[in-house]
């Protein structure tokens, strides 16, 4: 999530991606990553309806080029064992 967006966009944007994802999972899952400092928020009510906007935080950042690095270790790893078969 490089650009804010607000949580059905997420949702959207995620189906489009192949992982579909219940809202009433993926609210309190924003709320959390908020908690935690790799999330911030900001309404906007430019907008025919008030909207709540997530973006990354620079930790956030942070962490996200951590996992990132991580999974693709460990997806260049599973692949190495599928070739296997």
């Amino acid at each position: 999530m490089a650009e804010k967006k607000y949580g059905y966009a997420l949702v959207q944007s995620l189906e489009e991606k192949g992982v579909p994802i219940d809202p009433n999972t993926l609210y309190p899952l924003l709320r959390r990553l908020e908690g935690q400092g790799l999330l911030a928020s900001s309404w906007e009510t430019d907008g025919p309806k008030p909207r709540k906007y997530y973006r990354r935080t620079p930790y956030g950042d942070e962490v996200y080029r951590q996992l990132k690095t991580l999974w693709a270790g460990l997806s260049a790893g599973i692949d190495n064992l599928l070739k296997e078969d």
